[in-house]
């Protein structure tokens, strides 16, 4: 199969594949918070130091580990350049967030919120627990060939271990209020995760609108060791931060985003 479907035979069949047949993330979701939240799509896991420059940046990371392999030599990797996807009617997506005190932590990669229980994620009947999010900058998802500032990824495990992530760009505009707690409390270190007292932060209000149309594909861990069979979900619309919310971000993580990977034999579609 191409990675452009040339007629429209068999695309029922390759979607049912896509949507439906949620595979297992290779139990590669950090618990070492001990909480059950990862630290960026898989965490920050593994057995050797990497990072976003130098010798142990993303060109490299496949050959930093054994455990790293699938960053140099899968075929389902993440980010890629939203383009040329297939108009589809995907499953819905429904969202129910709530809000939760605030847990923040500079993991030495990225600043990530981690969430407290009680909020999910339900694609095609399969529910979903929504663990944490974090930021890249730029965002490692390209639209047509041009990135964002910045990029939230949403991320949500099942009790089997499978991960779907929701990612959403982030444009200058203007001043994101949701967002403000999160912005004024990042840690400018790498340290523990702090609880911000007396703060709540409700993700349901991060979302853009017409959160049900979105890109999709099967892909993987943006992040070391690169685990294949993650869901991924592009929102269409993009959320506003201010020039200088994006600035703070930058000014601790940035650039913090994985090069652009290969489409190859995988289907991507526009669910609108």
């Amino acid at each position: 199969m191409s990675n452009r479907i040339a007629a429209p035979i068999a695309i029922g069949a390759i979607m049912a594949i896509s949507f439906w047949s949620f595979g297992c993330s290779n139990g590669t979701e950090d618990r070492s918070h001990g909480s059950g939240h990862g630290q960026e799509e898989d965490g920050h896991a593994g057995s050797a130091a990497w990072s976003y420059s130098g010798s142990a940046g993303p060109e490299n990371w496949g050959s930093l580990s054994p455990d790293f392999a699938a960053c140099s030599d899968g075929r389902m990797q993440s980010p890629i350049d939203i383009v040329d996807a297939v108009p589809a009617k995907g499953p819905d997506l429904i969202f129910d967030y709530k809000p939760s005190p605030l847990k923040i932590v500079n993991n030495g990669h990225t600043v990530q919120v981690n969430y407290g229980p009680g909020s999910g994620l339900t694609v095609a009947g399969k529910p979903f627990k929504l663990l944490q999010f974090h930021f890249h900058a730029p965002s490692e998802h390209a639209i047509a060939g041009s990135r964002a500032p910045m990029e939230v990824h949403f991320v949500h495990g099942d009790a089997d271990g499978s991960l779907a992530v929701v990612g959403v760009m982030m444009q200058a505009g203007g001043h994101n209020d949701p967002l403000a707690s999160v912005f004024a409390n990042m840690p400018e270190e790498a340290g523990p995760e702090a609880e911000i007292a007396e703060t709540t932060i409700d993700a349901s209000a991060m979302l853009p609108s017409e959160a049900g149309a979105y890109s999709h594909y099967k892909g993987s861990l943006t992040t070391p060791p690169c685990s294949e069979g993650v869901n991924w979900f592009v929102m269409a619309n993009a959320i506003e931060v201010s020039t200088e919310q994006i600035a703070k971000f930058e000014g601790i993580s940035a650039p913090n985003s994985r090069p652009l990977q290969g489409l190859n034999d995988r289907l991507l579609i526009a669910s609108r």
